[in-house]
């Protein structure tokens, strides 16, 4: 039988708001509605942000106390995934919920251009939050927009200050950052291969490459990211209806290369993460 295939939800994110489509969850329970039904799609992991009532980006630790008491009671066994990523707070704030112990947490290892400013991740808060994570039992979900990234990340978990089973995902598709490109793609996973071989590896697509990196993962052998943070939308002309929507697709894909889909019992098992009980 062919490897599973994990499947994140990346439900909500810093950007996207309900103007740019209704279905966007905002609020606490908007997501935790919105993350079951993609749960039941067949999402096994959930990266998740908070929000604040206006709609911006927050790292407020009682917001996401309240989303994870809410996931771990509708999605029993989901994997769930915080962001420390850097448009919801400034240097340490970033790392706020850390002390939440979620199963896993989004870590950038380096810094990088985003379509309008500078995406910083010095090395001191790269460390910190890696110190943090492995505090806590945490384990990191490297988000590489740039092959330094992929090379930093292993050289981090080899000197064991990553914690916990490495787990990179390929970013490709922002603006000024790695553009969606299948030679570079294959790069990246034969560098995988090669230099982490005991590694998982997973791609997310920005907007309308969401499908295409879905695809090539799938196809590869790794595992993929879906969700209404990355992309708001089906095609060009038709607004996802949910954060399910997309995962269903991905589902699709999954059987269309003879890909079973993970699930949460199989995913923590390949990410090395505790069982817990439904």
């Amino acid at each position: 039988m062919s490897k599973p295939c994990i499947i994140c939800v990346a439900i909500t994110g810093s950007l996207p708001t309900k103007a740019n489509n209704p279905a966007v969850p905002i609020s606490v329970s908007e997501q935790i509605e919105s993350t079951q039904e993609a749960f039941e799609a067949g999402a096994s992991i959930v990266h998740a942000h908070v929000r604040n009532d206006d709609q911006t980006p927050s790292s407020d630790p009682e917001k996401f106390a309240r989303l994870k008491e809410g996931l771990e009671k509708h999605c029993p066994g989901m994997i769930i995934q915080f962001s420390t990523g850097g448009r919801s707070g400034a240097d340490r704030e970033r790392g706020g919920m850390l002390p939440l112990s979620p199963d896993m947490a989004s870590l950038s290892v380096g810094s990088v251009n985003f379509p309008t400013r500078v995406y910083e991740n010095s090395p001191d808060l790269v460390d910190w939050l890696a110190e943090e994570m492995g505090l806590y039992g945490i384990t990191p979900e490297v988000e590489a927009f740039d092959l330094s990234h992929i090379l930093q990340a292993i050289r981090m978990h080899e000197a064991g200050v990553l914690p916990g089973k490495l787990y990179v995902q390929f970013v490709m598709g922002v603006k000024n950052a790695m553009p969606v490109d299948r030679k570079v793609f294959d790069f990246y996973v034969k560098t995988m291969q090669d230099r982490a071989p005991d590694a998982e590896w997973c791609a997310a697509g920005i907007g309308a490459h969401q499908l295409t990196l879905n695809e090539w993962a799938i196809s590869a052998g790794g595992h993929t990211r879906t969700g209404l943070e990355d992309n708001v939308r089906l095609d060009k002309g038709t607004l996802a209806p949910s954060n399910a929507a997309l995962v269903q697709r991905v589902v699709d894909l999954c059987a269309r290369h003879n890909r079973p889909v993970a699930t949460w019992q199989q995913a923590r098992e390949i990410l090395g993460l505790q069982q817990v009980r439904a």
